[in-house]
């Protein structure tokens, strides 16, 4: 029937309707669990979605700053733009920058060979120095960063686990593209994050957990 079908292409198109009949309807794409948390800034509100079914360890810590205000008054200081592709391209950064009275422990890592979710356009992932040294720093991509995907073919340990995806924006991208495209400070910084660094950073004023909004009634 492959080759019937290959071969005489044209008919295959007259065949479908009753193939469909005969064939099983596909399964809807699984729904895994999330939570919605707005992201308040001085320059707009992000919506994102938190991972909390398939990567409950990094969720988990990223809303447990939320409850715990850790989050409110810190600030959104990293803008790195990509030589290449198109812009905008890169990464914005913010979080509690190690301070003291915010920090938590360093969470386990979870690869994203493992909870399969990918650094797509949107996506948020924990800024870290090793993996297992994620605390209360973020990033959000902008355009697709796949390559900070883990990738166990890779002959660098650092790369074999890449970085841990937790979201994903779900409004208010264009908020993160405005703080992405403010000014730099080409001084600021030391070693490879000079000139990465927002010359004013940008506040978080507040992060709180939202409901999702309610489904349509059928």
């Amino acid at each position: 029937m492959t080759r019937f079908l290959t071969l005489f292409a044209p008919f295959a198109v007259l065949a479908s309707p009753l193939a469909a009949q005969d064939d099983p309807p596909a399964p809807p794409p699984r729904e895994y669990a999330t939570q919605r948390v707005v992201i308040e800034t001085t320059m707009g509100d992000i919506t994102v979605a938190l991972e909390t079914e398939r990567a409950p360890i990094t969720a988990g810590n990223f809303l447990r700053y939320v409850d715990e205000d850790r989050f409110d008054g810190t600030k959104f200081y990293r803008a790195m733009h990509l030589d290449w592709g198109e812009p905008p391209n890169g990464l914005l950064q913010g979080g509690t920058q190690m301070h003291p009275d915010r920090v938590r422990d360093p969470i386990a890592h979870e690869p994203t060979t493992e909870t399969g979710l990918s650094h797509t356009d949107g996506a948020l992932s924990m800024a870290r120095y090793e993996p297992g040294t994620a605390t209360g720093d973020f990033s959000i991509m902008i355009k697709d960063q796949t390559g900070l995907d883990a990738n166990p073919a890779s002959s660098d340990p650092n790369l074999q686990l890449g970085f841990a995806v937790f979201g994903y924006v779900v409004d208010g991208m264009e908020v993160v593209h405005a703080i992405h495209a403010a000014p730099i400070d080409p001084d600021k910084g030391e070693g490879w994050m000079k000139g990465q660094l927002l010359a004013e950073p940008v506040e978080i004023v507040e992060m709180r957990r939202v409901e999702s909004a309610a489904a349509p009634a059928e």
